[in-house]
């Protein structure tokens, strides 16, 4: 998607939401890569959109504060527990797509709850219910198979023969559908290496 031009700063003292909890793990040469990348992508003349983060959220003089309690920031570690497709799975989850950010519930400011890594998120982008994908057999995908894995990163089909919507389908689409067969086999590998965490989701919407 083209990148559009930065409209003219504003006297409004808001920040931008952005996943750099996620993205300080991504390593110089990834960084690199995407940068050369980006400048091969033509400008487009469009104004950015207005933030919309709530209050206390919007405003810059809490910024710090809030990083010093949910941000560590340091390039991706590789875990001596896991095999190097486990790890390779791990920064792709974890630090280039940043699958947390939606699929970890958050704290009462905002912070990703890392004790329910990937446990699902009641209150995901726009309000939408984000599911369990820890390998939790009640609540998870812990009875997916690898197959239905596979099917699902690919063309966003989930084991009872639906497809996912909304931002996932966007990510399927954009992301997880371009995946070489070593990156997929590495991302599924890691999923199945993840602790189960029983984390039954439901939503917060009321019923219209």
């Amino acid at each position: 998607m083209p990148f559009a031009r930065a409209s003219p700063p504003t006297a409004a003292i808001n920040f931008p939401v952005f996943p750099f909890p996620s993205y300080t793990g991504i390593t110089d040469a990834d960084i690199a890569d995407l940068w050369a990348y980006l400048k091969t992508v033509p400008p487009v003349d469009q104004a950015n959109r207005p933030h919309d983060t709530k209050p206390p959220f919007g405003a810059r003089i809490f910024v710090a504060a809030w990083k010093t309690l949910n941000f560590k920031p340091g390039p991706f570690k590789p875990d001596p527990n896991l095999s190097e497709q486990m790890n390779r799975g791990a920064y792709l989850v974890d630090v280039i797509g940043h699958c947390g950010e939606c699929h970890t519930p958050r704290n009462a400011v905002g912070g990703l709850q890392r004790d329910r890594w990937l446990a699902g998120n009641p209150d995901g982008p726009e309000g939408d219910l984000v599911p369990n994908i820890t390998p939790d057999r009640e609540t998870g995908i812990g009875r997916w198979t690898d197959d239905d894995l596979d099917s699902l990163f690919r063309m966003g089909m989930i084991p009872d023969g639906d497809f996912v919507g909304g931002g996932m389908a966007e990510v399927v689409e954009n992301t997880t559908a371009h995946l070489n067969e070593s990156d997929l086999r590495a991302v599924i590998a890691y999923l199945r290496a993840l602790p189960p965490i029983r984390h039954k989701v439901e939503s917060k919407k009321k019923p219209s």
